[in-house]
């Protein structure tokens, strides 16, 4: 799919335009890719011009909402399917993405790809093939290809999360120069498609499935074991597990997590917010 390469607004940035006019000034500086670059947009009475196309002052924006431009208007980068779909702003530039409301990427402290740097640091990319069963927006992909991932083998069920990848700067493009060929980004179910990866294929996985309640076959004994198939002894797999409340929910997820992949061969500790294991 085609990556969008026209502006993003957030309310923010679309307040700033309309102050910067309001004040009379010619040009307003700042973002129109949510914090990837800075560039300059010249200012007139009715429209305003960015890398050479005129747009329009936008009506009303919302908070907590992005906006690109559709070739009529500015339109929110959200997808209705059954379930609301979102790309929400953060402080930290990178957003993150919203279903039904649930916030999908942890952002109350860092942004979502330093959060994202971290975790793919536990598998140590470098030189490696890597199988990323969720790929969501992108950012297990981004931080593996930074690293120095030989290969990365991406999954992503959802259609409309993959829609959003194209319109979010942050997110990695299989096609651009930056990903050097080295991303393959499919769109599936991993757990049907895990079944046609060759064994001891893999060296390292990132394994970021939604929640238990909405996915319960990405966290069953059948899933582990087809992942220890996967990867070569020796590997390392990082599966990210959240921190369920267990006073409310009655369960332990991390622990329930770390059994069962010591059932179907790794070793397990808990490590930041989910298991890091290792193939024995």
């Amino acid at each position: 799919m085609t990556h969008y390469i026209g502006p993003l607004l957030t309310r923010s940035v679309a307040d700033g335009l309309s102050a910067a006019r309001a004040a009379g000034a010619g040009e307003w500086a700042g973002s129109m890719d949510l914090g990837r670059s800075n560039g300059s947009a010249s200012l007139h009475a009715e429209s305003w011009q960015w890398k050479g196309e005129s747009y329009p002052y936008p009506a009303k924006v919302k908070d907590r909402t992005i906006y690109y431009w559709d070739g009529d208007e500015f339109s929110s980068v959200s997808r209705y399917a059954g379930s609301l779909i979102k790309l929400v702003p953060t402080e930290w530039g990178a957003p993150t993405f919203e279903i039904d409301g649930i916030k999908m990427l942890p952002t109350s402290k860092e942004s979502p790809v330093d959060d994202a740097r971290r975790k793919v640091a536990l598998v140590d990319p470098r030189g490696k093939v890597v199988l990323d069963t969720c790929g969501g927006l992108g950012y297990f992909a981004a931080c593996c290809l930074d690293a120095g991932v030989a290969r990365i083998q991406s999954f992503e069920k959802n259609p409309d999360v993959l829609w959003l990848r194209t319109i979010n700067p942050w997110s990695p493009d299989p096609q651009s120069a930056a990903s050097g060929g080295r991303l393959e980004l499919a769109h599936a179910d991993v757990s049907q498609a895990i079944v046609q990866i060759a064994d001891a294929s893999v060296d390292a996985l990132l394994h970021d499935p939604p929640r238990f309640g909405i996915a319960g076959e990405l966290y069953s004994q059948v899933f582990y074991d087809q992942l220890a198939r996967v990867l070569r002894r020796g590997g390392r797999l990082f599966h990210y597990t959240g921190s369920p409340n267990k006073l409310t929910s009655d369960r332990d997820v991390p622990r329930e997590v770390a059994r069962r992949l010591e059932k179907a061969g790794f070793r397990a500790e808990l490590a930041l917010d989910g298991v890091l294991a290792t193939r024995r």
